[in-house]
Order: C-alpha cells, then sequence, then structure tokens
C-alpha cells in the first residue's frame, strides 16, 4: 500500500487528505482513488501535478509499499 496524500482541492474533493491504496503504478493508484472518491476528484486530477516521494512523477512510474504518492491541484489566489 502507498500512502496517498490529496491537497487544496483534490483534499475537498475527496474528502479527507490521506488515504492508503494499493497498486502498482501511480496510474494504478489514482484510478482506484478515483472510483474511491468519484467524479469530483477525476475532474480534479486532470489539472493537478503527481508527485512520488518529493519528486515529479508520471502515471506509468511503478511505486512500491511505503511510497508517498502526492495530488498538487494548481493553486489560485493573489493579490488584487
Amino acid at each position: 500500500m502507498v500512502v496517498l496524500r490529496l491537497f487544496a482541492a483534490a483534499r475537498e474533493a475527496a474528502g479527507t487528505g490521506t488515504d492508503r491504496i494499493g497498486g502498482a503504478t501511480v496510474g494504478e493508484v489514482l484510478e482506484t482513488a478515483g472510483r474511491r472518491y468519484g467524479d469530483d476528484f477525476v475532474a480534479v486530477l486532470a489539472t493537478s501535478r503527481v508527485w512520488v516521494n518529493g519528486q515529479p512523477a508520471a502515471v506509468e512510474d511503478a511505486v512500491v509499499d511505503g511510497d508517498e504518492v502526492a495530488v498538487l491541484p494548481p493553486v489560485s489566489g493573489g493579490c488584487s
């Protein structure tokens, strides 16, 4: 199982900031999370960056037990 960490809009869409999910690749982990959390979460994934253990990752990258997969949606805001 990997640790899935969700930030900002991903956390809001999922209703949690962390979970444990099985999978052999980043893509498998995200597919399982999408089924678990639904369409709003899947929509957030479309614009998010994904990191594994603090490094940018692609869906085909392998993961092993204990890895941390982080979903980082774009952040907006700032001064007007």
